[in-house]
């Protein structure tokens, strides 16, 4: 290609800058001339390019290999990270093992406390249980013993006021009286209070003892009805088995029945097969027999024939020539008309007795023909017979069979009969003594209630007297107005069932609730529940 004319790039020297920007002007309004146009090849393009691009791509290079190393750098901390035999690695692993350590002793720790919660909490039940059971043997005279130590605690205290209001110069005989008589009324208190807690182990060993025997008694009944369970079961397992052995008996005796009656199928087919055999033989014997007697006839026949044709021929023979000889012998005329007579008579001897012999062959045959069919009849009469006497041994032993299951049918129906009326008898045994049981028991729970009336009773005039007493004396009787409340035990709670019962709070205290029923809450009752309608008539201004 040819270079161009004009500067391609920049301008020429001596042009200013307005001379050039005209003519760029006026060259920009003039369309291009083509040939002036130079076109550059692509390799020089890429070249001008990549000259051009030459910084801007080493920055990229230089970015790029930063990028890679730092990837390379943190996929390298990855993979070392995870590596056991480096110091931060076994510093990763003594702390993971200490973290997994204190894990297990903070569990192990818990534990402890959840076994030790469990210890307190049954300690607890444990010294709630025998608080309760101590105030249960305690609660009929703990009011009279509270009374006393109020009392004694009273005196006490007047004592050491004496003792503070005397002087120090008295007599050391008086000070040994009351030191010894204190020691006699704290003995004598011991004593009492010992006597107290005998009589309240009497009385829980008494109570212990009747609920021992409630159980032995329930306990031996439950036994006496396990004893009757198992011999009903035992029964019914009896009367079971006993129905399994005359099924059973029944099964084998129709399989012998019925092998009895294949036998004589068996048998009798093989009496048939026999049979035909037999008539089969004879039927070929019969067939040999005919087919010999053809043969003979044919036989015979082509003999007579034979002997005709022979005959016919010597005939012939002789006829020609007698008549060649006629002339020539004249004189034997007589001889061979004798010679013939002759030989007819022979002929005709021969054929009587052929006929003679065919009719006793004949006879033969009709006479054992007869005698097998004789034979046949009488053997199947022989058979009907044998048939006839075997279908009257299996009705006879049909009948035998059905008279037997009618019997054990009937025997069965008796002994069931029999067992209901055990069970019935059983049955009305049992409720006789369930009634009986319940009937001791309701007397029972009527002389126990009883008991409770009476001894309540009892109590309540004694602790009047007692509270009688402690008045007189001068004592505080709340004590004993508190447990001389109506009611067996020492609860807060209301009478149920001639018991004071105990409530006690829903937390691990276990404390007896209190009772807040007074004297205000009383009037306020009073108030709100009316008893006497005129009485309330009056107070609302109604007359």
């Amino acid at each position: 290609m040819a270079t161009a004319s004009v500067v391609q790039y920049g301008r020429r020297s001596g042009s200013s800058k307005k001379m050039q920007a005209v003519e760029e002007k006026n060259e920009a309004r003039q369309p291009p001339d083509l040939r002036q146009v130079t076109v550059l090849p692509k390799v020089e393009w890429l070249r001008i390019q990549r000259s051009l691009n030459q910084g801007n791509k080493y920055n990229e290079s230089l970015k790029e290999a930063s990028k890679q190393r730092e990837a390379m750098h943190l996929r390298s901390k990855e993979v070392v990270k995870f590596w056991s035999n480096t110091i931060a690695g076994q510093r990763q692993q003594k702390l993971e093992a200490k973290k997994i350590r204190e894990e297990l002793e903070e569990e192990e720790r818990k534990q402890m406390d959840i076994e030790e919660a469990k210890y307190q909490a049954q300690k607890r039940k444990e010294a709630i249980e025998k608080a309760k059971t101590q105030q249960y043997y305690e609660t009929d005279r703990s009011a009279l013993l509270l009374t006393e130590v109020l009392k004694e605690r009273e005196a006490q205290i007047e004592l050491k006021q004496r003792k503070q209001d005397t002087s120090k110069d008295v007599d050391k005989k008086i000070m040994a009286i009351s030191k010894r008589r204190e020691e006699e009324a704290l003995q004598k208190e011991q004593q009492k209070a010992l006597q107290r807690k005998l009589d309240s182990q009497a009385t829980a060993e008494d109570l212990k003892q009747q609920a021992k025997e409630h159980e032995m008694d329930r306990e031996r009944e439950k036994l006496e009805d396990k004893k009757e369970a198992e011999e009903l079961q035992r029964l019914k397992d009896m009367f079971l088995w006993e129905q399994g052995m005359q099924e059973q008996k029944k099964e084998e005796q129709k399989r012998n029945i019925m092998t009895a009656h294949m036998e004589h199928l068996s048998n009798r087919d093989i009496i048939r097969a026999i049979e035909a055999q037999k008539q089969e033989m004879e039927e070929e014997r019969r067939g040999l027999f005919a087919n010999a007697k053809q043969k003979m006839v044919k036989l015979r026949k082509d003999k007579e024939e034979e002997l005709f044709r022979e005959v016919q021929m010597h005939r012939e023979r002789i006829m020609n020539k007698l008549a060649a000889q006629q002339q020539e012998q004249t004189d034997n005329e007589e001889l061979i008309a004798k010679a013939i007579a002759q030989r007819d008579a022979r002929q005709a001897q021969q054929q009587k007795e052929k006929d003679d012999k065919r009719m006793a062959m004949l006879d033969s045959i009709a006479s054992h023909r007869e005698a097998m069919k004789q034979e046949q009849e009488q053997k199947e009469r022989e058979h009907h017979e044998k048939a006839l006497d075997m279908l009257y041994a299996k009705k006879e032993a049909d009948r035998i069979f059905i008279e037997k299951q009618h019997l054990k049918a009937q025997k069965m129906k008796e002994d069931g009969r029999t067992l209901q009326d055990v069970y019935i008898h059983q049955m009305a045994e049992k409720r006789a003594k369930e009634q009986h049981i319940r009937k001791q028991q309701q007397d029972f729970e009527t002389k126990n209630a009883e008991l409770i009336a009476v001894e309540e009773k009892q109590f309540q005039q004694y602790a009047k007297n007692v509270i009688d007493t402690a008045t007189e004396a001068k004592r505080n009787t709340y004590p004993l107005r508190k447990a001389a409340r109506e009611g067996i035990g020492g609860g807060l709670g209301p009478i149920f069932g001639g018991v004071r019962p105990s409530y006690l709070v829903q937390d691990n205290t276990g404390v007896q609730m209190p009772n807040y029923v007074g004297s205000r809450s009383q009037d306020v009752k009073e108030l709100n529940e009316t008893c006497d309608i005129q009485h309330s008539k009056k107070r609302l201004g109604f007359t």
